[in-house]
């Protein structure tokens, strides 16, 4: 490939042929993974002086990647979690690229090194009883809430009342 082009190549190759066609992925994704470049580019531009046309692999190399994950988070206020994301839409592309561009081997490595940052997992609870009440109300108002066995009393409803008691028991959402 030619060192003017092989980066457009490569990230059309990607979205069509690994994403789209080979893995199958989601509108959602593809749109998450399409957000991404934006910005990465967005970034080029403004750090390298050059369009996003104008740029090849050699120009996104770890320092590179590093500066746009730091300015997501510094400038656009960007959290964790979605600065995460994007790296991993970058690392999904550059493990694509190890393997199409494996004179690039070495910079792939390093950008395929960028650690993910930690973040909070949020604490799921248990369902309250008000939440309970609210998730129910005709059921409850109708056949009366007595912690016990039986919450519908109606024959066709009965699979889907055990399986929502099942589902309160046990604390899932």
């Amino acid at each position: 490939m030619s060192a003017s082009n092989d980066l457009a190549v490569l990230i059309e190759r990607w979205f069509t042929d690994r994403l789209m066609r080979h893995r199958g992925v989601s509108s959602n994704t593809i749109a998450s993974y399409r957000d991404t470049f934006r910005l990465l580019f967005a970034f080029a531009q403004t750090r390298l002086g050059r369009p996003p046309s104008q740029l090849t692999l050699r120009d996104l190399d770890a320092p590179f990647i590093g500066a746009f994950l730091e300015d997501l988070e510094i400038l656009r206020s960007a959290s964790v979690r979605t600065r995460n994301l994007r790296l991993t839409a970058i690392r999904s592309f550059f493990r694509y690229a190890s393997f199409e561009e494996p004179a690039h081997s070495a910079q792939i490595q390093r950008v395929l090194a960028i650690p993910s940052k930690r973040c909070d997992k949020r604490q799921l609870q248990f369902l309250t009883r008000p939440e309970i009440e609210a998730s129910w109300p005709v059921r409850i108002a109708a056949h009366g809430w007595d912690g016990g066995i039986t919450l519908c009393c109606c024959w066709p409803r009965k699979r889907a009342c055990g399986s929502r008691r099942s589902s309160i028991s046990t604390g899932t959402r």
